[in-house]
Formats: structure tokens, sequence, C-alpha cells
């Protein structure tokens, strides 16, 4: 087996199962904070490979030209590292992630220039739905189990594995638009068990969406959708048909399994509601907001959702999370506008791309272009959902999310030819890039030191902060308490 083809199938499936079966996974902090270290490490590991490979394909110069966006906005979070330098573990939260977007990108190049761009999108598809059908298969058991114990609070037991149901929600946003993918372009998506196999895992999951009454998944995979059908049309249509097929699927079986067999078997029907209000974010939207203005446009610093004066008398009587439920108006607070105008950049030069490849797939009509339907409409909703809530930022999500945005990042890349032609490569001395992959290395060593110190440290302050302080913040970085050191806990 090539190499590369053993890290295009080893990278998803660590990451999937690190996600779906942490269950099953021995732990060495909790599933959550493993979670979060497999990320911070393989961000370092990943990115350095990626610089050792582009030394070695002496295009390194022109790699950083095709990245500029996601160097801005590298270093627009860095910039909130530095202005506030003072403050303890300042470095951790807006390094990892700076790193995150630039591991992306750089990835996604790389997959274009190696061209395996094909080949990653359908290795990412089949883990995805390989390790789906068994999360299915494992929910069905414990529902079983669930109606013979006489336990109705489904929603209490479903989505397993995961310590917060709405994280398990933007997993589910992430890979449901790759389902129709299974039976349309998978080399044996004519074998008749693997066309139900999708099918069942399918339905299942969009049960589960409905069973947890994720309105943020619903509305990003609407949103998704919908783009989907605007950007290609109706090239789109054979993607669209069966994903609409599955939701109406994992509807009949949300009848079926949450209010038909349960009103048959208990005395009373619980079944979870889908909200109409924004469940009490609008003060925290509000107060996010207002710090977003404080030190305009570069925030108020890493972690000052925590540690802020309160600004508006709306939050200071609301119940305090440790987000304020949307992405991007938390990373406006505490990097400053400075690193939402950095990813508005991204995202246009990501348009630009994507318009320019629907545009030749609208033309071409060639059944491939929908490996980039698929995709587009999976990071569509995913950034969607992340605008709703904070979920994005939960390490299930970012694994998941690193994978399939490296393989987005790579389809709506130029061909192979145009940036990396012989006449446009400038060959650096093994010197240079040795140097660069040892200083990049190095760096990304001690930030991970500094990672699992700040890891160390937070566990050590929790009891002061719930017990003495009964704070009971959600979590962010650490499930275990995200809380910047206390002075009284400094040693």
């Amino acid at each position: 087996m090539k190499s590369s083809t053993l890290v295009l199938w080893a990278v998803p499936l660590i990451f999937f199962s690190s996600v779906l079966f942490t269950d099953f996974i021995p732990s060495i902090f909790g599933s959550y904070a493993d979670q979060r270290l497999l990320l911070s490490i393989s961000l370092v590991v990943l990115t350095a490979s990626g610089l050792v490979w582009l030394s070695l394909m002496g295009a390194l110069t022109v790699a950083f030209k095709q990245l500029w966006p996601f160097l801005l906005l590298f270093l627009s979070f860095l910039l909130a590292a530095l202005k506030y330098s003072p403050q303890p573990f300042h470095a951790v939260e807006p390094v990892f992630y700076a790193l995150f977007f630039l591991t992306f990108g750089l990835l996604g190049g790389i997959l274009r220039q190696a061209a395996i761009v094909r080949e990653s999108a359908q290795t990412v598809v089949v883990i995805a739905v390989v390790s789906c059908f068994f999360y299915g298969a494992m929910t069905i058991t414990v529902y079983l189990f669930a109606i013979t114990d006489d336990f109705s609070h489904l929603d209490e037991i479903i989505p397993w594995g995961f310590v917060n149901i709405r994280y398990w929600s933007h997993v589910a946003t992430w890979v449901l638009p790759l389902f129709p993918l299974g039976i349309l372009l998978m080399p044996w998506k004519d074998n008749r068990l693997w066309q139900l196999g999708v099918t069942l895992t399918a339905a299942i999951w969009w049960w589960i969406i409905f069973l947890s009454s994720a309105r943020g998944s619903m509305i990003g995979l609407a949103f998704g959708c919908l783009l989907a059908w605007v950007f290609f049309g109706r090239a789109a249509l054979p993607w669209m048909r069966l994903f609409v097929r599955f939701a109406v699927y994992g509807l009949v079986a949300w009848l079926l399994l949450s209010v038909l067999i349960p009103s048959l078997v208990f005395e009373g029907l619980q079944v979870r509601g889908i909200k109409s209000s924004s469940s009490g974010r609008m003060p925290l939207w509000q107060e996010a907001w207002g710090m977003s203005l404080q030190h305009f446009p570069f925030g108020m610093g890493p972690q000052a959702w925590l540690t802020h004066g309160i600004l508006t008398e709306s939050y200071r009587i609301s119940p305090k999370f440790g987000h304020p439920h949307n992405m991007y108006l938390m990373w406006a607070a505490e990097y400053g506008w400075i690193s939402v105008a950095g990813l508005v950049m991204l995202g246009g030069y990501g348009l630009k791309r994507l318009l320019r490849r629907a545009s030749a797939f609208r033309k071409s009509q060639d059944a491939e272009g929908l490996w980039l339907v698929a995709y587009t409409a999976s990071v569509i909703a995913a950034l969607v959902h992340a605008g709703a809530s904070a979920v994005f930022i939960a390490p299930g999500s970012m694994l998941i999310g690193l994978v399939l945005l490296t393989v987005f990042w790579a389809l709506i890349s130029p061909e192979r030819a145009s940036p990396y032609s012989i006449a446009s490569r400038r060959v650096y001395s093994k010197a240079t890039c040795c140097v660069l992959v040892v200083v990049f290395v190095a760096g990304g060593s001690l930030w991970i030191g500094d990672v699992l110190k700040y890891r160390q440290a937070t566990a050590d302050d929790l009891e002061y902060y719930q017990n003495e302080l009964s704070l009971r913040h959600l979590p962010r970085f650490w499930f275990h308490g995200n809380f910047p050191r206390h002075p009284s806990q400094m040693p």
C-alpha cells in the first residue's frame, strides 16, 4: 500500500472513530479532552508533514501565494495572542484556531497537487458511511433496551457517546450531505446490500435529528441544500433527490420509533418539541456585540467572554455559558472584527473558486461534479449552524470538520498544472527547507506543551470555580472547566 493511500485512510478513520466510538476507546484525560489533544497534535503533525512535502516539491513560494487568505486569518488570531500576552496561557486558543484554518488550506492544496482529490473524497465518504452505519446500529440497540426497560425519555440517552447532545448534532450536520454520494458515486453503488445499508444509516441519523430537535442542524442543512441548488442548478438534482428522500425516510422513522411505538408501550408519550424562541440567545449575542466594540477591531482577548466585566443588563440576569452561542460573534468579541474580516476574505476567496468550479460542472453535467455538490452542502450547512451555536468549536466537530474542509478545499483548488508548473517552481536549498520545518515543529512542540499545562491548570482550578464560585459554564477548550486561572490559584 502506498504511503499516500495509507494516510488517506488512516487520518479520517482515526478522527471518525475517536468522535463516534469514544465510549469504546481507553481514555487518558476524558473523551472530550482526548479529542481536543488529538486535534491539537494532529494540526502540528499534519501541517509539518505538508511543509515537508512542499519543500520536496520545491513549491513553497507558490503554495504560500495560494494560501494568502489563510495566512492573513492566521495572523489575525495571533494578534490577539500578542496583544494580551501577559495573560496566562494567552496563546493556547488563538493558535489553535489559527492552525486549524491553515492546516485544511495547506492540505487541501496538497491533495490537488498530488492528484488524489477524487480518491480522498471517496475515502472520506466510505469511512463516514460505514462509521455512521455502526453508530446507527448501536443506537437502535440502545433504543430497544430503553423500550424494554420502560424508559420513555429517549432523548436523554440518544444520541449516545457525546457529553452534550448538541455536539452530536453538529457532527450530523457535517456528515448527512455525504450519504447520497454513497449511492450515487461509489464503485459498488449497484449492490443492493450496500444501498440498503446507506439508506438505513441515513434514515437513522435523520431520525436522531428529529428526536433530539436539532433545529440548528435542520436550518443549516436546509441552507446547504438551497445554496447547492443555487450554485449548481439542475446539475445538483441527483444529489438533491436522494438528500430529500433520506430526510423523508428519517421523518417516517421518527413517526414510527418516537411516536407510534412509544405511544403503544408507555402511558404518556414523551416527544421533544422544537422550540420557536431564541432560547435565551439574544442577551448573549447583545453582550458579544458590545464586547466586540470595546477595543475595536482587536476584541477583548482570548477567553474574555469568561472574564470580562458584564456590559449589558440583559446578560447580567441571563444564564451564563462558556460561549455566546454564536461562533462568529464569539470571535468578534475575543479576537476582534479583524478576525471576522479575515474569515470573510477567506470565504470570498473560496466562493470565487467554488463558483468557477460550479460553472464548469453545470456546463459539463459530469457526474463526478456531484462530489463538489455534496461537500459544498456539508460545509455551508456546518458554517450556518455555527452561526446559531458555537458547537463548531467542540473537538468532535472540528475533527470531522478538518477532514471535510480539507477535501472541499481540494475540490475547489486550481488544477495541478496551474499553480505548480515546472516554470513557476522556485527550488529552495535543503538547508532552507529544513530550517523552516524545524522552526515550525519547535514552535508547535512548545505550543503543545502549553496546551498540556493549560489542561492541568484548569483541572487544578476546577474545584475552586465550581464549588467556591458556583460557576457552571459549559466547556469550550477542555470539558472539565475551560477557565482562565484565577489570581488566587496561581502557584
